[in-house]
């Protein structure tokens, strides 16, 4: 159980390191345009899947899930859900919103307490509350100061918010899961790839080099993290997964400062310290009660 718990660890800390590193890559593609980088990377991350599918031999469940209506549909709104959240996030990386970006990854597991109250009716405990109304001030900031951007960090935590819903209430397997997602998405991708043949002016394939490698590489971006973090859920507790999620934005957030230059301005500031405290006060208290869970148990 200790090795599983050491390896498990290791996995998901690659998984958000990765995720946090992301922006270098997308950076690359920063001449193509954003819907031509979604289509190809649901098309290479469907090619890869379902060879992954078949080396683990759970290519049945791939399968079954276009023969079960309510898995259908239910995957089919995830997918526009994670479509949304990839197109807004290759569109803020390409154009230096990467600050915004990862204050919409770091409002993403207090919004899951919200969507868990109003939806899947969790009730929530005074620490959870002051949590919410921390992160809600920090919001109310960023929008009296830097108005312009704050629809990025709403919607890339309002997409991925609701497409984690969607997947929790969906009996189906992560990687199962996201290869029917990328399967259903693919159709489109390759009919808008077509178009952009007809029409012109859209850079993509045949660009450069270097372009096509980043673009066909896109579909190991996509499941590679996911593969290491579906792995670390079966051996880490939530939240473990909850302290770990943060390195993400974190890395995001020193790659927009640092690396990037975008200004941390001061409603930026003040908003990113709330949000940082509402963070702290929801995992102490995610810890704390996982821990009087555990002692429960041993009784």
């Amino acid at each position: 159980m200790e090795n599983s718990a050491r390896s498990g660890l290791l996995q998901a800390i690659a998984a958000y390191i990765i995720w946090g590193f992301m922006p270098l890559f997308f950076k690359q593609l920063v001449d193509i345009n954003p819907l031509v980088v979604v289509a190809h990377r649901t098309i290479w991350a469907v090619i890869l899947l379902i060879i992954v599918l078949a080396i683990v031999k759970r290519l049945p469940e791939y399968k079954i899930i276009f023969q079960t209506p309510n898995l259908l549909r239910a995957l089919i709104l995830s997918s526009l859900l994670i479509a949304i959240n990839w197109l807004v996030y290759i569109w803020s990386v390409q154009n230096d919103h990467i600050l915004a970006a990862s204050l919409g990854y770091y409002l993403n597991p207090l919004l899951n307490v919200v969507l868990g109250f109003f939806i899947l009716k969790e009730r929530l405990n005074r620490w959870q509350i002051l949590s919410v109304i921390l992160a809600l001030a920090g919001v109310l900031v960023l929008a009296t100061g830097s108005l312009s951007t704050l629809w990025i960090s709403l919607i890339l935590a309002g997409s991925f918010g609701c497409y984690g819903l969607v997947r929790k209430l969906t009996p189906v397997g992560s990687i199962p899961g996201l290869a029917a997602e990328t399967t259903m998405l693919m159709p489109i991708g390759i009919c808008f790839l077509i178009y952009t043949q007809f029409v012109g002016g859209f850079n993509g394939m045949g660009y450069s080099t270097k372009t096509d490698i980043f673009l066909i590489l896109g579909g190991t971006m996509t499941a590679i993290p996911l593969l290491f973090f579906a792995a670390a859920a079966k051996k880490l507790s939530y939240t473990t997964l909850g302290f770990i999620q943060y390195i993400g934005p974190s890395i995001q957030l020193l790659l927009a400062i640092f690396l990037y230059n975008e200004p941390l301005t001061l409603p930026y500031a003040i908003c990113f310290t709330l949000i940082w405290i509402a963070l702290a006060v929801y995992s102490i208290n995610g810890y704390m009660l996982s821990k009087s869970l555990a002692q429960q148990s041993k009784i």
